[in-house]
Order: C-alpha cells, then sequence, then structure tokens
C-alpha cells in the first residue's frame, strides 16, 4: 500500500521535472523513453520478461521484461553486436522499433528493458544497488548470450554496448563494475552513458544539504508505482523537513547515507576497481540534479589512463534542468561539441564511437582522451584537464543568510575562457547556526545584470558558530567563454530554488576574508 509519505510527497512533483527524471537530455535523442508508434517492418520485435532475483525478505524471483529489436540480416552466420538500453527514473522502456531506428539501420541489435520497480517489471527500485540491479543487468546479458544472431567472444560474453541517461546511465556503471567485480572483467565492450551520477549522496545533498527541488521531485515521480522501499519515501521527506541528509542521527529518524552507500561508481572506486574499456560520457553543462563536476568524478576516478585514451567527454547544455530563477541563471539547449566531433546529436555521436569500438572500424573519430564542453553561447571548448590554473584574490566577501539578494563579487574581466571545476579558499566566519550560503559563478556586464553561468550553485554551510575558520569551498563545475566588456562575478546567495528551504533557518551573516578563487582559465 501507498505510504501517506509518498502521497503528499505526490503533490510537488513538476511536469518539467518529470521530463527531466526520465532521461531526457533536451541535446539528444538516446535518452528519451517515448518514441512513435511505427515500428519498421525489416526489424523483428520480441518482447518477454526474465525472472531475477527475489526483493529482500522474499521468496519469489521478479519480472524483469524487455523489448529486443533485431535488424535485418542478422543471423548466426551474420551475427552483429548488441547495444543495451534502459529509462531514466519515473520511466519505462522503449517498446518501438523506431526509437531505435538509427542504430538497427547501422548493424546493431538493441534490447530496451525494464527496470526493477518501473514498468512491468517487479520488485522496486533499489537505485543500482550492486545486490539487486547489479543482478538484473547479468540476468540480461546472459539472456543476450544465447541469442545467435548476436555477436559472441566467448561463452556468456556478447559483443556489448550501452546507452542511457540519468537511471539509465545508472544500470550501466553497476552492472560492468559488478562483472569486474565478480568476474576480472566488465560485461560491457563499451558504455555510452549520459547524466548520470558518480557520487548518489554529494549528488543529491552536496556537503549535507539537501537538493529539496530534485529530491521531492524524485520521490513524486515514484509514486504512481510506487516503486520505492518506504524507508527512502520516508527520508526524503525527513530530509526536507530538517535541511539535512539523513544520516541515522534523529532516533527514530532514517538513514539514507547507509541506503545509498555502494549506489553508485564512487563505491567501487574506493575500493580500487577501474574500469578499462572505452567510454563516451554526457553530462549535462546545465544540469541540476546530476551537475557536470559529477561527469567529471567519472571520467577521472571510473576510468584506467588506457581507459581514457579511448574514451571521450561531452559536456552540452541540458540535462536535469528546471527555471533557475533564483539565482538568475540561463535558458538554452544545445549540444554543439557532438554536432563538431560527429556532424550530429549525442546519439549520431554514440553510433560512431560503438562502430569504432564494437565493430572495429576506423569512422575518422576523434576527439579522444578530451573533454569537450558546451558553453551557454553553444561554443564547444576542448580541454585536456579541468583542474584550476590560476589564483585571483578577492579580499572579503559576505552573503546575508535566510534572506535577502544575491551579492554578485567580479573576478576578471573578459576576454577570458573558464572550463572545468573551480574552488575557493578563505577564513570563514558566521556566528549563528546552520548558517548557509550559496555560492556560484556568473557572468555581465554588470552586477545589476550578472546572471549564473550554467544555473548551479553550491552551498557553505556551518552548523556551528565559527570565527576565522579555514576552509575550501567547493564552487559548480562550468564551461563558458566571458566576451570582452563582460566580466566575470562571483555570485553569493541566501537562498537558492535548487535548495528550495534549505537555508539557514535564521538571519545572519556569512563573511569569509581572505578570499583566494581557484580558476580553470583556458584563455584570457
Amino acid at each position: 500500500m501507498r505510504t501517506r509519505t509518498a502521497r503528499l510527497l505526490s503533490g510537488v512533483l513538476l511536469a518539467s521535472s518529470l521530463t527531466a527524471l526520465t532521461g531526457a537530455t533536451g541535446a539528444t535523442g538516446s535518452g528519451a523513453t517515448a518514441a512513435p508508434a511505427a515500428k519498421p517492418a525489416r526489424v523483428k520485435t520480441t518482447d518477454g520478461c526474465l525472472k531475477s532475483k527475489p526483493e529482500p525478505g522474499t521468496t519469489t524471483r521478479i519480472d524483469l521484461c524487455y523489448s529486443v529489436f533485431r535488424p535485418a540480416g542478422a543471423t548466426r552466420r551474420n551475427a552483429v553486436p548488441m547495444v543495451m538500453h534502459s529509462h531514466g527514473w519515473g520511466g519505462s522502456r522503449t517498446t518501438s522499433a523506431a526509437a531505435f531506428e538509427d542504430f538497427t539501420d547501422a548493424g546493431y541489435g538493441v534490447i530496451s528493458f525494464d527496470q526493477r520497480g518501473w514498468g512491468e517489471s517487479g520488485g522496486r527500485a533499489h537505485v543500482e544497488a550492486p545486490a539487486l540491479e547489479g543482478v538484473d543487468v547479468r540476468r540480461l546479458v546472459r539472456f543476450v548470450s544465447k541469442l545467435r544472431w548476436v555477436q559472441q567472444d566467448g561463452r556468456h560474453d556478447p559483443r556489448l554496448g550501452a546507452i542511457g541517461g540519468s537511471y539509465g546511465g545508472g544500470y550501466q556503471f553497476v552492472g560492468a563494475f559488478e562483472s569486474l567485480r565478480l568476474r576480472g572483467k566488465p560485461l560491457f565492450d563499451a558504455l555510452a552513458p549520459q547524466i548520470t551520477w558518480y557520487d548518489l549522496e554529494q549528488s543529491l545533498a552536496p556537503e549535507g544539504v539537501v537538493r529539496a527541488e530534485w529530491a521531492l521531485a524524485l520521490a513524486a515521480a515514484a509514486v504512481p508505482s510506487d516503486a520505492l522501499p518506504p524507508e527512502v519515501y520516508k527520508g526524503l521527506a525527513e530530509g526536507a523537513a530538517t535541511g539535512n541528509f539523513p544520516d541515522g542521527s534523529i532516533p527514530g529518524g532514517e538513514n539514507l547515507v547507509k541506503f545509498f552507500e555502494k549506489n553508485g561508481p564512487k563505491h567501487h572506486v574506493d575500493r580500487g576497481r577501474r574500469l578499462a574499456i572505452p567510454v563516451l560520457l554526457g553530462q549535462g553543462t546545465t544540469d541540476g540534479l546530476f551537475p557536470l563536476e559529477q561527469g567529471f568524478r567519472n571520467w577521472q576516478s571510473t576510468l584506467t589512463r588506457s581507459a581514457r585514451k579511448k574514451s571521450i567527454f561531452v559536456g552540452y547544455n541540458g540535462g536535469h534542468v528546471l527555471p533557475a530563477a533564483l539565482p538568475q541563471g540561463i535558458n538554452v539547449t544545445s549540444d554543439p561539441c557532438s554536432q563538431r566531433l560527429a556532424g550530429g546529436d549525442f546519439e549520431q555521436l554514440s553510433i560512431r564511437f560503438f562502430d569504432e569500438h564494437l565493430k572495429g572500424l576506423d569512422t575518422g573519430l576523434t576527439g579522444y582522451n578530451r573533454i569537450h564542453l558546451a558553453t551557454p553561447a553553444s561554443q564547444c571548448v576542448t580541454v585536456r584537464s579541468v583542474s584550476p590554473t590560476e589564483k585571483v584574490p578577492l579580499g572579503t566577501i559576505a552573503s546575508s543568510t535566510a534572506a535577502g539578494a544575491p551579492i554578485p563579487y567580479e573576478i576578471a574581466e573578459g576576454p577570458l575562457t573558464v572550463a572545468g571545476t573551480p574552488y575557493l579558499r578563505g577564513h570563514v566566519t558566521a556566528l549563528g547556526v546552520q548558517n548557509r550560503a550559496f555560492l556560484g559563478l556568473a557572468i555581465g556586464s554588470s552586477p545589476l545584470d550578472a546572471r549564473l553561468v550554467q544555473n548551479n550553485v553550491l552551498p557553505l554551510s556551518e552548523d556551528e558558530p565559527v570565527v576565522g575558520a579555514s576552509r575550501r569551498v567547493a564552487l559548480p563545475s562550468v564551461s563558458v567563454k566571458v566576451p570582452a566588456g563582460q566580466k566575470l562575478y562571483l555570485l553569493a546567495s541566501p537562498i537558492s530554488d535548487t535548495f528550495v528551504a534549505m537555508g539557514s533557518r535564521v538571519p545572519g551573516i556569512i563573511t569569509i576574508d581572505d578570499t583566494i578563487v581557484h580558476l580553470p582559465v583556458v584563455t584570457r
């Protein structure tokens, strides 16, 4: 039965957030779950379900349901690689062959599946838990290995790529890492995940401050199918009420830190595991749930050095995006880097990437071992590293807490190109309790028209009074070309619509003395 907490949460989901949660990036086609109804006659479609691991505390195996699309000409003698696909949060598998026409026309089979707790599959969504969703992916791979028209590299080892965005990127990592843990090599031969996470806790609650707008939307999206375990609904509601990510410290409260601790690449990386396969990583520069920095962490931490030489990172304007009104941001959807690399969108880039790594073709694709990032003006900036290269002293900055207007502090004049992950160092003074401000980079011709570069802010949070405490404060990752006549600012705000109701509970002031901003400057 649906919990009362879940029913209450259902009222907060906006239609725009549901679109983003299902994995649609706004810049590509491969993340979408909706598609035209017509099925090309030359593609054979097979729908079915297989059995997978029972839910915790039960003994009945769940159904795991799929649709398989076999391209024309695929036979045992003319076997083809397979591409696995799955949906975003709140979505379901794609059942129309027309949605994958570009892949099947290129000579790939496709299997799209309903993840545990969604669509026609049974069970509940455990948010890519290795012991559950990890098993599900392995069961599907075993099924694919028995299809005689799919190319096989060995026993239970089909030639296999994977696509999908958001939650549809999460299954790729849990499948690859769990196979690496159990068999010594990943299930997949190449991946193309989009807008997904590295560290789920830091995505949902950076510095322990809940991204309330998204946490409530995630819970509400699960309500129609009652997909989440009850403790997760309760935990997200607890976080929204207290302003802190539930860690079990409140008597009778939930512990989402423990629930999510294994649910992402960070868990495996912390245990020394790295993927040695080619990966085409797509991440939204304006993504407010799994921001650009999460993609950078996957690039830097989940792949071996040799794998990065065979991999490509693309950042586009899109992802999980809700309007950024306070502080004010931008509204742009574009993918200039996929266009530059492949002459099309991310899906077209994915096909060329798979042609090279699943078929061994030389398509002339370039951009390997590089990070390609869209700017708000839809330009493409390419870098090797996202680490800061310059230091800019700002002196003292301050922000009110609980209420007030954002304050811009000038960093530098254009022309200037910044691409990567900045941060600042300084000495923090805050005399109240649960002191919070939200910081990000902005551009404008003056403080009056300064807007966030790509919509994101990160919290500076001090739960207890501090005086002159030395701090390293993370700033959102960005890619921006500041033109001549405009300036780059550090924006400090007491409130943020992404972290709605997560600001300080009492008015006050946070100051940072001896502030030095560390910037990833590409050109001046």
